[in-house]
């Protein structure tokens, strides 16, 4: 039988989830200033032209991470609205509270995210 979520509970988990959520953003937004800084530096030679290419690549591809992880809260922010925060997407069991207190905005259960790693 699983334990009905409190409304205190969902408070919290929604306050965890806007504060990353706005930390995530504030880096996003920190991110695309240095790319455009990278961008609008002249490199002088080749050396530095491949440097900046790399520092901006980096910096792209950790924003898509940060992307990501705001699909996911905002995903999650949703199902805390329908009331079906907490249950895996996969298999509608309930998420455990650890996994919960540790990624609020997880879609899935321990079991169904082992069994999706395994897979890929």
């Amino acid at each position: 039988m699983t334990k009905k979520m409190t409304k205190k509970e969902k408070q919290e988990f929604r306050k965890m989830m806007l504060e990353r959520k706005e930390r995530i953003i504030r880096k996003l937004s920190e991110f695309i200033n240095e790319s455009k800084e990278v961008e609008t530096n002249v490199a002088q030679d080749v050396v530095d032209k491949a440097e900046s290419s790399y520092t901006k690549e980096f910096l792209l591809s950790l924003s898509d991470t940060e992307r990501d992880q705001l699909m996911l809260i905002d995903e999650a922010l949703r199902r805390l609205d329908k009331d079906d925060f907490g249950l895996c997407q996969l298999c509608s069991r309930e998420i455990s509270r650890k996994r919960l207190n540790a990624l609020p905005w997880t879609p899935t259960c321990i079991n169904c995210q082992e069994k999706a790693e395994k897979e890929s």
